[in-house]
């Protein structure tokens, strides 16, 4: 019986190249998209905060572990908690889409754009508290608002199923 080498390097697949190529390499210029993006920022966190009047939606916030400290953690907006990011990103998604939920754009596939977000949100947090905990500068929203942009278009070309 022969044994099968499966260390070897896979070739990656096309169309995730092409998403990391886009995500690393595009510049968006557009002062719609980022004027949208405000808008877009501005909705999601109304509905988040909006979210935390039901009891259904905040009985699944919060940390794994009770109590648990994190360094540099993340503020999930209109609670007492800090959280990892990870953690915060299901958190801050699940406010923002708790109101939202059945706001699913009607395409190929089912999902809506703003589903990005709490991972946006709650990585740049992350990033920015690091940086400033290290001496740095924090990400400046343009930053925010980009990463918002490329969510948005990238889900969406997927979700109309045009790639």
């Amino acid at each position: 019986m022969t044994v099968e080498n499966k260390n070897v390097l896979q070739k990656t697949d096309p169309l995730i190249t092409k998403i990391a190529e886009y995500a690393a390499d595009k510049k968006n210029t557009s002062e719609t998209a980022f004027e949208t993006a405000r808008y877009v920022l501005m909705d999601t966190l109304g509905c988040g905060l909006l979210a935390l009047r039901y009891p259904e939606c905040t009985k699944l916030l919060g940390p794994i572990v009770p109590g648990t400290i994190v360094p540099n953690g993340v503020p999930i907006p209109g609670t007492s908690y800090t959280l990892d990011p990870v953690q915060a990103a299901f958190n801050i998604g699940c406010m923002i889409r708790w109101l939202d939920y059945n706001d699913t754009w009607l395409a190929a596939e089912w999902g809506h754009p703003s589903d990005n977000l709490g991972g946006i949100l709650a990585s740049a947090d992350y990033i920015s508290r690091k940086n400033i905990s290290e001496g740095k500068a924090p990400l400046p929203i343009s930053k925010v608002l980009e990463a918002s942009i490329k969510s948005h278009e990238i889900q969406g070309v997927l979700a109309l199923d045009i790639v």
